[in-house]
C-alpha cells in the first residue's frame, strides 16, 4: 500500500533491459557498431516515452531522477532567463525537489512566490493570475500531488501561463502513466517524468522541454542529450523506462479503473472510523491515492503497527518520512500540527488484490482503536 514511494519493476521491463547490461552495452557517443546500436535504441526509447505525453521526441532530456529534472527545470529556466526577470511562482504543496530548488534560487537573488492552495489542495487560478508579474519567468505546479493525490486544473493553468507569456513547468512524477497527459493541449512548457513510479527502474527520469524554451544546463561535460545534460547515458535504464511506458499505454485505463474502484471503497470504509478526515479532493485525485488523518494518534506509531501486520504505508512522501516535522502539504491545506501528525497515506498499484484491500480495511480500524486507547492526546477536532 505504498506504491507512491516506488514500484516493483515489471518482469517485462526487466526482460527488455537485460540485453543492455550484458550484450548491447555500447556508449551512445561511440562511433563504432556498439555505440551506434546504443544510440539507435536511445532514440527509439525517446520516441516511446514522449508518445505518452503527445510530445516531440527530440525535446525529451533523459535525467537520473525526477529530482534532477525538477532542479533542472527551475534552475535552468531561472539562469537562462535572468534578463527577463527573477521572479518564479511555485505552489505551497510542491515536492521537496521543487521547494528546495526554489529556496536555493532565493539565496542566489531570485524572488519566489509560494502560492497557497484551498482546503483540498487546489490552486486558485485567480490567485495565480494575481501573482504573475511582468518579471515572472516560471510557474511550477505539481500535476498530481505525491501526498494527498489532488490533481490540479493543469489545462487551465497552462492556458493562463501561455496567455501571460510565462513558462509553465509541472512535476508529473506521480501522474505520468496513471492519468492522460497531453502537453500540447495543456500548454505545458516543461514536464518532469520518472520511471520508478510506473514499474520501471530507479535512476531514470526525464524533463520535457518545449521547443523554443530557453534553458541553461546544470551538468556540463561531453555534450550528451542535445548538450543539455552531459553524462554517459543510462541506456539499460532508459530502455526499461520506454518499456514501462509501452506497457502503460496499453494498460493505463484498465489499471486506473481497478485502482479507482479500490480507492473509492477504501475511502468509503475508512471514513466510517470515528474522528477520521480525508485529505485532498474526494474525486479530483490520482486513481491510487488515499490519505487520511486520525485524531489522537501519531502517524509514525500507526505506520509501525501496520508494518507489524504486514502492511506497508506512509505518513507522507517517502523522501521525507524520516522527518519529525509535520507534512508541509497537510499544513498548506489548513490542518493543525497535531492533525497533520496523525496522517496515513495508502497508495495502490496494479499488483494489489481485492483480498489485500479487504485485509487493510479489517486491520486499520483495529490498529487505530488500540493506539487511541493508549494515546496521551486529549480533546477532539471541532
Amino acid at each position: 500500500m505504498d506504491y507512491a514511494a516506488t514500484t516493483p519493476v515489471d518482469p517485462r521491463v526487466l526482460k527488455a533491459m537485460r540485453p543492455y547490461f550484458l550484450k548491447n552495452y555500447g556508449n551512445t557517443m561511440s562511433l563504432h557498431t556498439w555505440g551506434r546500436e546504443a544510440k539507435e535504441v536511445l532514440e527509439e526509447s525517446r520516441e516511446m516515452v514522449t508518445s505518452l505525453m503527445n510530445g516531440n521526441a527530440n525535446r525529451l532530456i533523459f535525467t537520473g531522477s525526477a529530482t534532477e529534472s525538477d532542479n533542472f527545470a527551475l534552475k535552468g529556466i531561472a539562469f537562462a532567463n535572468r534578463k527577463k526577470g527573477k521572479h518564479l511562482i511555485v505552489s505551497s504543496i510542491e515536492h521537496h525537489a521543487v521547494l528546495e530548488a526554489a529556496h536555493w534560487l532565493e539565496r542566489q537573488g531570485f524572488e519566489i512566490t509560494y502560492l497557497p492552495v484551498d482546503k483540498y489542495g487546489l490552486v486558485d487560478l485567480n490567485k495565480l493570475e494575481d501573482a504573475i508579474r511582468k518579471d515572472t519567468i516560471l510557474v511550477s505546479i505539481i500535476f498530481g500531488n505525491n501526498e494527498i493525490g489532488v490533481i490540479q486544473d493543469i489545462e487551465g493553468i497552462g492556458k493562463l501561463c501561455r496567455e501571460k507569456g510565462v513558462y509553465f513547468h509541472s512535476d508529473a512524477t506521480q501522474a505520468f502513466g496513471k492519468v492522460p497527459i497531453d502537453i500540447k493541449r495543456m500548454n505545458i512548457d516543461l514536464l518532469t517524468v520518472n520511471a520508478h513510479k510506473m514499474y520501471g527502474p530507479k535512476g531514470v527520469g526525464g524533463l520535457y522541454v518545449r521547443d523554443g524554451v530557453e534553458i541553461e544546463p546544470l551538468i556540463h561535460g561531453g555534450g550528451h542529450e542535445f548538450g543539455l545534460r552531459s553524462s554517459t547515458v543510462n541506456v539499460a535504464g532508459i530502455v526499461g523506462f520506454a518499456k514501462a511506458v509501452e506497457i502503460q499505454k496499453k494498460e493505463m485505463k484498465s489499471d486506473a479503473k481497478k485502482q479507482i474502484a479500490f480507492r473509492d471503497k477504501m475511502i468509503k470504509e475508512i471514513s466510517k472510523i470515528e474522528d477520521s478526515r480525508l485529505n485532498g479532493h474526494p474525486t479530483k485525485r490520482l486513481p491510487n491515492n488515499i490519505n487520511f488523518s486520525f485524531a489522537y494518534i501519531e502517524g509514525e506509531a500507526l505506520i509501525m503497527k501496520l508494518d507489524i501486520k504486514g502492511i506497508a504505508a506512509s505518513t507522507g512522501s517517502a523522501c521525507s518520512s524520516d522527518s519529525l516535522e509535520p507534512s508541509h502539504v497537510l499544513l498548506a491545506i489548513g490542518l493543525k500540527h497535531e492533525e497533520a501528525h496523525g496522517s496515513l497515506r495508502l497508495t495502490l498499484g496494479k499488483y494489489n488484490k481485492k483480498e489485500e484491500v479487504d485485509y487493510v480495511l479489517k486491520v486499520l480500524p483495529e490498529v487505530v482503536d488500540k493506539l487511541r486507547k493508549i494515546s496521551p492526546f486529549k480533546g477532539g477536532w471541532k
